[in-house]
């Protein structure tokens, strides 16, 4: 048997969603809430994915400061500026002459 479609008869429109403004027009209760329920479905879906990203960058930045500060404690316990001063500081008090005459 043949289509009824292929014999020249119009296919019925298919259905869509046209899009409304609910500020502009009268929706009743009920299409009003799901309006809110499909937004609030929207909204969760987008703040969860932000969430992850949130955390992500939280721990990027946290691990870079705690690198910095790893860092400058290391550098600092490596430091031997104030130790080799004091010992120029030594040797050169014992070199001096203990007369006091130049």
């Amino acid at each position: 048997m043949a289509d009824k479609s292929s014999q020249g008869e119009p296919k019925p429109e298919a259905n869509f969603a046209k899009r409304i403004d609910p500020t502009k027009e009268e929706l009743s209760r009920e299409q009003l809430q799901f309006i809110r329920q499909v937004e609030m479905a929207q909204w969760k879906k987008k703040t969860e994915k932000l969430r992850g990203r949130n955390v992500a960058t939280g721990l990027a930045i946290g691990a870079v400061v705690l690198g910095i500060y790893g860092y400058t404690f290391y550098s600092v316990s490596q430091e031997k500026i104030m130790d080799e001063i004091d010992e120029e500081a030594r040797t050169a008090k014992i070199h001096t002459s203990k007369t006091g005459a130049n």
